[in-house]
């Protein structure tokens, strides 16, 4: 597999892998996202998927060439870069609905990505492709918008949560550029991808579990462990599909196809969660959808 990946990067072929590998990442992500709304504390449901990581991980991590010199350097970068990310966005869920936070977070990150992706890549996209760009993001930040309207959340709070959604974008952005620098670093890329998952469950299942003990009702742990079970299987696709998407092909494309995320998001609420779609947010959906095509046949 390994062989195959490395013989079609750069190619035709790898182009068309990393777009696949890019809209299966964008489901996938939908899913992750709705396993962690409601129910439970976004902190206990994050550390119960994240629990899982290193068992599911560490046994491939060890039958893989091992990581060398500075690329165990590389992964202290992921572990910093992606805990500080996930324990932002826990504070921004922790105070704002899930379909206010999601779309700003997933709007500021395709935007960012791209100027990421030039800075660190050479990426260059065309007029065409920035329009695309600038399409899907206002669509997702329309969305937002439009949840924005519906929520009942006090403004004080409000504000604290669109601002932490706002930095969580800018990390998912540097952590889409990272990544993919340390995808393109290590020989084997699998590699990474394994080890990846291994360290990034060190942290949030201590703070999952402190946060639990200290609850004065405490949810029984077997069914948040196995929507933790489920929602690390999902983010192995997730996570792996758009890290080999940006192995094979330019970063800021592959980044702004898993964007549309936010359109199965919507179609998720609609279709296994009874929320309300309506003309506004299936107008967002069709710009986000627009732009994902503009940016990928735009170049």
């Amino acid at each position: 597999m390994t062989e195959y990946i490395l013989s079609i990067d750069g190619t035709a072929e790898g182009h068309r892998l990393a777009m696949i590998l890019a809209l299966i990442s964008a489901v996938a992500h939908a899913i992750f996202g709705a396993l962690q709304k409601g129910r439970y504390d976004p902190w206990l449901t994050r550390g119960a998927i994240d629990v899982f990581f290193p068992v599911m991980a560490l046994p491939v991590a060890l039958m893989l060439p091992l990581p060398q010199g500075s690329q165990w350097l590389l992964l202290a970068g992921v572990f910093v870069i992606h805990t500080t990310y996930k324990y932002i966005l826990a504070m921004a869920y922790s105070r704002a609905a899930y379909t206010v936070v999601y779309p700003v977070v997933r709007g500021t990150g395709p935007l960012v990505t791209v100027f990421g992706a030039w800075i660190v890549f050479g990426e260059v996209f065309t007029l065409m492709q920035w329009m695309g760009v600038l399409c899907l993001s206002g669509g997702i930040f329309a969305l937002a918008g439009f949840n924005l309207q519906q929520t009942k959340v006090g403004r004080d709070v409000l504000w604290s949560a669109l601002g932490l959604a706002v930095v969580t974008g800018i990390l998912v952005a540097i952590y889409t550029v990272y990544d993919a620098y340390g995808m393109r670093v290590v020989e084997n890329p699998f590699t990474f991808i394994a080890w990846f998952f291994v360290i990034e469950g060190l942290v949030f299942p201590v703070i999952a579990w402190r946060r639990w003990q200290a609850l004065d009702t405490r949810p029984d742990p077997k069914p948040l462990l196995m929507r933790g079970f489920i929602g690390a299987l999902i983010a192995f696709v997730s996570f792996g599909c758009v890290m080999m998407a940006t192995r094979l092909d330019k970063v800021g494309e592959a980044a702004v196809l898993r964007e549309t995320s936010a359109i199965w998001a919507a179609l998720i609420g609609w279709l296994f969660l009874k929320e309300a779609v309506g003309p506004v947010r299936t107008a967002c959906m069709a710009l986000i959808a627009l732009g994902a095509v503009v940016v990928e046949f735009g170049g």
